[in-house]
């Protein structure tokens, strides 16, 4: 059995190439589906075009404006397009896989799903070291080979992410429909299953330090949050034997950090790595809130 994995994407070439290579690479028997959220920059509508010769790749012919993009209604058009296939993931295209997808890896997470049928989704991404520094925390369950992340501090990220795996069916039985944000989806999440379960041996990851853009003027806070940060594009190196035997034969005291089992191919980013360059930069963070509120009030 082997996994759909479906990307979403939205002017970023570059970095989508990056990812279906590493799928390409990880998880060879994977079917792929690209869900576009209507690109228009020249050179992502090329390589769409090339990579339609090979994969099916759906885009909606009009773009959606709400704050992330059409993110979560290309999810529910994926949810419904893939509703037949067994194991579904979804990327998006600043991530990657890391590392080689075994049918052992593919059974384990059937074996979590049929385990518990409460289960709706797994992360299928390392721990953030970031969230570890927020203090965030992560309780292992050895009948699940699962982490799951304590809610105490933060509801966010307990029980959904927008990177994924699940089972279609699963979510359409409880009547599933994604909402437009990730408070809402992890309200629902919440609603209809357990708490979303960490892989013991993730396989998939965000790319650090990427530059925010998607259909917004940037703020002057964040092209300063961008430069202090030295964001930019620094795909992940594939895991070598050595490392992936330390991920999969380590004791379960110790958590899966991106830091600490991955490295970027070429110059490295700043550590604790970011996922939104405003992360960690209060003032600038302040100063972002006040330049979109001016602007709000200008408009």
């Amino acid at each position: 059995m082997s996994l759909c994995i479906c990307i979403f994407s939205f002017n970023r070439g570059n970095y989508l190439k990056n990812c279906i290579a590493s799928i390409e690479s990880c998880s060879p028997e994977s079917k792929i589906v690209v869900f576009d959220d209507d690109s228009d920059d020249a050179e992502t509508v090329e390589i769409l075009k090339d990579m339609g010769e090979k994969y099916n790749v759906i885009r909606p012919g009009h773009r959606s404006y709400h704050r992330l993009g059409g993110l979560y209604g290309n999810m529910q058009s994926a949810l419904e397009y893939c509703r037949n296939e067994a194991l579904l993931c979804f990327l998006q295209d600043d991530t990657q896989l890391v590392r080689p997808v075994s049918a052992e890896d593919i059974e384990g997470m059937n074996a979590a799903f049929d385990r518990n049928l409460q289960l709706g989704f797994l992360h299928p991404c390392f721990i953030k070291a970031v969230n570890l520094k927020q203090g965030a925390s992560y309780n292992y369950n050895p009948s699940l080979n699962l982490y799951f992340r304590d809610s105490i501090k933060r509801s966010a990220g307990c029980y959904f992410s927008a990177l994924l795996v699940t089972r279609p069916a699963r979510l359409l039985d409880a009547g599933w429909r994604f909402g437009a944000s990730e408070p809402d989806n992890n309200r629902l999440a919440k609603k209809h299953f357990i708490p979303m379960g960490y892989l013991f041996a993730p396989f998939a990851m965000w790319l650090p330090e990427v530059p925010a853009y998607r259909g917004k003027k940037k703020t002057f806070a964040l092209k300063l949050a961008e430069k202090k940060r030295r964001c930019g594009y620094y795909p992940y190196r594939m895991m070598d034997s050595e490392k992936l035997h330390m991920l999969k034969s380590r004791s379960a005291s110790v958590l899966p950090v991106a830091e600490d089992f991955l490295s970027c191919r070429g110059k490295e980013p700043i550590k604790p790595w970011v996922y939104n360059p405003l992360t960690g930069l209060k003032w600038l963070k302040m100063l972002n809130q006040l330049e979109v509120s001016l602007r709000r009030l200008i408009k």
